[in-house]
């Protein structure tokens, strides 16, 4: 199935309870969805699109651009200063984990765990509706809670194996998704961004979707897939 919908900013009309916030942008019928922790460290304040206004964004969206998961205008974008942000951005979901900015008077402007808990619901139900088939979290707040929430491994597990660093761009299997996870762009070194983009080479080349079409047990000739 897919959403009947052509707006790019917060197309489900997500409404989370805060004076300010940075909305989901991108492709309502993405096949990736990108999952950030919240706009007081991953940016968008300004734009108002996620990722955006650090001074890494350029690096992360090139990154993204090379795996092949953004259309060419998203890409141009980035160098365009006049160009709205992602504007053209296909395939791709862009959101937050904590979608609100961060009280400027808070201690450290960081989110409680109780903020984070008042907002898992409105970021659940933005991901069940886009349904994406593969989560790339960012950061480890992000990769934490979409390991620990959509697939059968522990946080533990994956920092015994080396923890972010070593999982940075490659493929985890989740309950229904695929998950790449994505160290923070933050603290991105030399060699980040390409082994980011070409996990996503390797993985665009993969049956990534793992749909199955079963048209043939209903009537009419059209096909009906199911993930």
């Amino acid at each position: 199935m897919r959403n009947v919908t052509n707006r790019r900013r917060n197309p489900f009309g997500m409404r989370p309870d805060c004076a300010e916030y940075v909305p989901g942008y991108g492709d309502a019928n993405a096949d990736f969805h990108v999952i950030g922790d919240h706009p007081g460290i991953h940016g968008g304040r300004e734009s108002g699109v996620p990722f955006t206004g650090e001074p890494w964004s350029e690096r992360f969206r090139g990154a993204l651009a090379a795996g092949g998961i953004l259309g060419k205008g998203a890409a141009r974008a980035a160098w365009n200063p006049d160009a709205a942000p992602w504007s053209d951005i296909d395939g791709t979901f862009l959101s937050y984990l904590h979608p609100c900015v961060p009280d400027a008077d808070a201690e450290g402007e960081v989110p409680s765990d109780a903020a984070y808990a008042e907002l898992e619901p409105v970021f659940d139900a933005e991901l069940r509706a886009i349904a994406a088939h593969v989560l790339l979290p960012v950061g480890e707040r992000a990769t934490r809670h979409v390991i620990e929430s959509y697939t059968a491994r522990t946080w533990a597990e994956i920092e015994a194996a080396g923890g972010l660093e070593t999982v940075h761009g490659t493929e985890l299997l989740g309950s229904g998704w695929l998950v790449v996870p994505i160290r923070d762009p933050r603290e991105w070194e030399s060699d980040h961004a390409e082994r980011l983009a070409a996990g996503l080479r390797e993985l665009r080349r993969t049956d990534y979707r793992r749909e199955s079409d079963l048209g043939r047990f209903i009537a009419g000739e059209e096909p009906y897939f199911v993930r």
